[in-house]
């Protein structure tokens, strides 16, 4: 259960796993890819969606504390699905604290994310786990910290570069190609709002076939931003991880606390 819970604290977005050979074909490696991609393509042109990509960055959602419940469905490699009830308060910078219901409404975990730590209380189970905050790398084999993690929950964009290598505009969407230290970014966005749609990420070193799609949907603008309610997750390196995420409430700037009291009867991981 504790490792279903920090997964889901880190990846908080993504969906349907495929193949990325064409990508993967035409970006072999960083230091070559933007010449294989750019051929033929403007300079100007390539400015106009670098200056997108600091746009983007530009309109990401600006909060002090954000606090949200949501309902989590999640199934395994093995098969099997699971449904759990959230309340996630974030402290911008500072905090994130989740607290996770199982059947019938009974508390089944807390998790508290500092810059420097994660503490779980296993409440099923009366244990209590404090690792560095390296755990997130560890238990999700993403390149995740504290910051990452807040963006990844509160919907703002993730992994996008300013080296975009490549573009196209279809319709009502435009994607965009960057290569970071980390991924190949395939991002689609809504060309009227530049809101995000999906982002799919695959790591610059091919070796390790790793792969994620985040999937953003169902956006209302009811507190003065745009808010994707609706998310779909999948992770992909030797097993494969679907989640959906349907945030039922949600609140910027309101006053939280984190609650994480150790109670003496736990035994100590």
């Amino acid at each position: 259960m504790h490792r279903l819970l920090i997964i889901i604290l880190s990846i908080v977005l993504i969906a349907s796993c495929r193949s990325t050979k064409k990508i993967q074909t035409a970006i072999s490696k960083k230091d070559t890819s933007a010449k294989v991609v750019l051929q033929g393509v403007r300079e100007d042109s390539m400015q106009y969606f670098r200056k997108m990509v600091s746009e983007i960055n530009a309109n990401r959602i600006q909060y002090n504390t954000f606090t949200s419940k949501v309902n989590i469905d999640y199934e395994g490699s093995d098969g099997k699905k699971y449904n759990i009830n959230a309340n996630i308060r974030m402290y911008r910078d500072s905090a994130i604290w989740i607290s996770a219901n199982a059947l019938l409404g009974i508390e089944a975990m807390r998790v508290l994310i500092t810059k420097d730590s994660v503490k779980l209380l296993n409440k099923l189970e009366k244990t209590y786990t404090a690792r560095s905050v390296d755990y997130l790398q560890e238990i999700t084999s993403l390149p995740l910290d504290l910051f990452t993690l807040q963006d990844i929950i509160i919907g703002n964009p993730v992994y996008i570069d300013p080296n975009v290598v490549a573009f196209s505009k279809k319709n009502n969407t435009i994607t965009l190609l960057s290569i970071g230290n980390w991924f190949k970014n395939l991002a689609t966005l809504d060309a009227g709002n530049n809101s995000l749609l999906h982002l799919k990420l695959d790591d610059v070193n091919i070796a390790r076939n790793r792969t994620a799609d985040l999937n953003y949907s169902e956006y209302e603008n009811k507190k003065g931003f745009l808010f994707s309610t609706k998310r779909r997750v999948s992770v992909t390196e030797k097993t494969r991880l679907d989640i959906i995420l349907d945030f039922k409430q949600y609140e910027l700037n309101e006053q939280v606390s984190f609650p994480f009291s150790i109670p003496k009867n736990y035994d100590r991981n």
